[in-house]
């Protein structure tokens, strides 16, 4: 079983400079609590991911990358709006950060992940992190694409 650590913030300033980042478009077929699968296409690749309960900073994830036309047909079939971001990849001493700068209905927010081996792990902060968002399950990507930021 493959798991994943992550604690997610909020960003203040834009970090990433005049990096053009990398386009994702992900949509959900489903986001029950205790289970969501995503359709997610990300530049030129494709993924389907499922992903269990979040229980702290963990839960367990399984993803497997597909054909991109499988991609494209899998979000027509997405449950509420596909979401849309820019993924800007950000090393801050010796760690990569996945800042997302969303667009569309969740314009105006930017989130940053980082990925941990354990949820006690530490971490320098960039002087550009702001609040922790982890447990806050508004921020979930999931609930972004019913609850869209720009309604908040």
């Amino acid at each position: 079983m493959s798991t994943e650590i992550e604690r997610k913030f909020l960003v203040d300033g834009k970090p990433w400079g005049e990096s053009v980042g990398t386009h994702f478009s992900q949509g959900y077929l489903n986001r029950d609590k205790e289970r969501t699968v995503r359709v997610r296409i990300c530049g030129d690749r494709a993924f389907l991911t499922v992903k269990g309960l979040t229980t702290g900073a963990t839960r367990s994830e399984f993803e497997y990358e597909i054909p991109v036309p499988d991609a494209r047909e899998l979000l027509k079939l997405a449950d509420g709006p596909v979401v849309e971001k820019r993924r800007h990849l950000i090393t801050h001493n010796n760690a990569t950060w996945e800042v997302d700068e969303f667009l569309g209905e969740n314009a105006g927010l930017v989130v940053a992940e980082i990925e941990l081996e354990s949820e006690d792990d530490p971490f320098a902060r960039p002087p550009w992190l702001g609040r922790e968002v982890t447990g806050d399950p508004r921020y979930f990507n999931s609930n972004l694409a019913a609850h869209p930021y720009a309604a908040w």
